[in-house]
């Protein structure tokens, strides 16, 4: 089909076709178009297209109520321009992804739908999806996690003051024992806005509760006027514990009964709107872990030593031991683990997750007083003995890690949403509305 378009020179770059000029009118025919310019690069119709349809069908398939399609392609573009902002952030930092660390990460999507890399590709086409543009979405997901991590994450810390805090106040009365479920609006305020538009989005704020609170479904209003990175999910936020949620958010959700929708609540990122979809109560939470005390001889390669002769170094040790030779003392003049080579190899007392997982693996297999064949690590070749195993309840020391790991999520997730919200007011964006 021919299309007659007035068209600037960076967009015939993009038009794939003949061009032909006729006094000031350009002809193309037309395949592709730019629907943003961000900063120096571009979003093209084709992917917003496919990711409009990707999302549509989620929202078809979790019998979400659609709000009118110019919305969710408007509300797609914005994630994509976000996205495209992040992953030119992180090339100017200088992330990559291998193709070693994309293929393991595939495959290990792969192995937990119970597949091998062949079958999950199958499976892919199967569905109708690209298994090229699947491994691409994984390489994006890991550009931005590792983006998220230096932007964000190296920067979070969690003190045992902020624990024992939480513990005073968050952790009494079984306050913990509860998971909420939310959703979530936000009505995006710029960085330095005018009192009038500040004013204009907390209007705006109140009419969509007012609305809600009048029976409007939820969901579809999400998606519909949500600046939130689950927007696109309905607002969704999922099932959280009170440590789980926004610090700004605890004090509504704890008067908030199932159904209840909240006042707008300001913050730096705008006026936020919560509603308390579901709440559900936790069993006691009794933590059990099985400590082991073992012992170990390390054989480490080098140019002298490769797999196969530190291989044999170890079962000839283990031979020795079982013609009745000390394992301590064997460990004493044969490991290459300084440390514990002065102890006869011996480890003390682990904790599940101590040591690295193939020794752990190998470890876990064996009974008690049982020596391993010779297991390779990162560090080299082991033979491992298991001298012991206990029970212990380490309930409050797996409570206060639990605690410190959603309070470092809390800040990661108060901290992106700032950190998103800055780089995009900051950013170049031209979002050409004809293609809306």
């Amino acid at each position: 089909m021919m299309v007659k378009i007035r068209i600037k020179w960076w967009v015939a770059v993009i038009l794939a076709g003949k061009l032909m000029s006729t006094g000031s009118m350009v002809y193309a025919e037309y395949l592709d178009r730019i629907v943003a310019v961000v900063e120096d690069d571009v979003i093209l119709d084709s992917e917003l297209y496919r990711e409009v349809a990707a999302i549509t069908e989620k929202l078809k398939a979790s019998k979400t109520m659609m709000p009118p399609a110019y919305v969710v392609r408007r509300q797609v573009l914005e994630r994509l321009i976000i996205d495209k902002l992040q992953r030119l952030v992180a090339e100017k930092s200088g992330i990559r992804v291998t193709d070693e660390m994309l293929r393991g990460s595939v495959t290990d999507i792969a192995r937990q739908n119970g597949m091998n890399l062949q079958q999950f590709r199958a499976e892919l086409e199967k569905q109708g999806m690209s298994y090229d543009s699947f491994v691409e979405s994984v390489r994006n997901e890991i550009i931005i996690n590792q983006l998220r991590g230096r932007e964000i994450g190296s920067r979070i810390k969690v003190t045992d003051r902020e624990i024992d805090h939480y513990l005073e106040t968050q952790g009494q009365a079984g306050a913990d024992k509860i998971k909420y479920r939310l959703g979530h609006i936000l009505i995006a305020v710029p960085e330095g806005a005018s009192a009038t538009k500040i004013q204009k989005a907390r209007a705006k704020a109140e009419a969509i509760i007012k609305d809600l609170r009048a029976g409007a479904d939820f969901k579809r209003r999400a998606i519909s006027v949500s600046a939130g990175g689950q927007a696109l999910k309905g607002g969704d936020l999922g099932w959280r514990t009170i440590g789980q949620i926004p610090t700004l958010f605890v004090d509504y959700v704890k008067d908030l009964r199932a159904g209840d929708v909240s006042e707008p609540i300001r913050s730096p990122s705008g006026f936020h709107i919560i509603k308390l979809l579901e709440a559900k109560g936790l069993s006691d939470d009794v933590h059990i872990i099985t400590q082991t005390r073992a012992r170990h001889i390390l054989i480490k390669t080098d140019e002298l030593t490769n797999d196969a002769e530190a291989k044999r170094r170890l079962l000839d040790i283990k031979e020795r031991i079982a013609n009745g030779e000390s394992f301590e003392t064997l460990a004493k003049s044969n490991s290459d683990d300084t440390v514990t080579a002065l102890k006869g190899g011996d480890l003390g007392w682990v904790e599940p997750r101590a040591l690295v997982p193939p020794f752990e693996k190998a470890m876990k297999a064996l009974a008690i007083n049982e020596i391993s064949e010779p297991v390779q690590t990162q560090f080299g070749w082991h033979i491992i003995q298991v001298l012991d195993r206990k029970e212990k309840d380490n309930s409050e020391e797996f409570k206060r890690n639990q605690i410190k790991e959603e309070i470092r999520k809390r800040k990661i997730e108060e901290e992106t949403e700032l950190w998103l919200r800055r780089l995009r007011d900051e950013a170049y964006v031209e979002i050409h509305m004809d293609a809306m």
